[in-house]
């Protein structure tokens, strides 16, 4: 089944992005996880962002909730201000906990370094390194 494209408006530009529901282990125990990926107004022929998001609320997996649209416009947004090129032609702009947690903010969810199903999530997540 192929996924469904949506499309969403921020600061006057309009993008398209999609999202697969996943789940993913950390420390034992699994997390629903999001992959996310948006275009700019160039579609697939930009640079395409990807971010990996974490449940937040608890260490299990407690429904299959999809990201709303504050949600995927927080991941935008934070792609945006770390330098993410829509308009650029081809290529990938990665969010990671590692690189761009501190500029991430969005309610349920954290971002994570990137994970593949079957795979542990890095068990470093935003909140141990604000304390590091």
């Amino acid at each position: 089944m192929r996924a469904r494209l949506r499309q969403i408006h921020v600061d006057g530009h309009t993008f398209t992005w999609r999202a697969a529901l996943h789940s993913v282990q950390v420390n034992g125990f699994h997390h629903r996880a999001v992959y996310v990926r948006a275009w700019g107004s160039g579609g697939k022929n930009g640079q395409k962002l990807e971010a990996d998001l974490l449940s937040a609320p608890g260490p299990y997996v407690v429904d299959d909730g999809y990201p709303t649209p504050a949600d995927v416009r927080a991941v935008i947004i934070c792609g945006l201000k770390s330098g993410w090129q829509p308009e650029q032609r081809g290529g990938t702009f990665v969010l990671s906990d590692r690189e761009h947690g501190a500029n991430f903010a969005a309610s349920g969810f954290q971002l994570t370094n990137p994970v593949r199903p079957g795979e542990s999530a890095d068990p470093t997540t935003h909140e141990a390194q604000q304390r590091g």
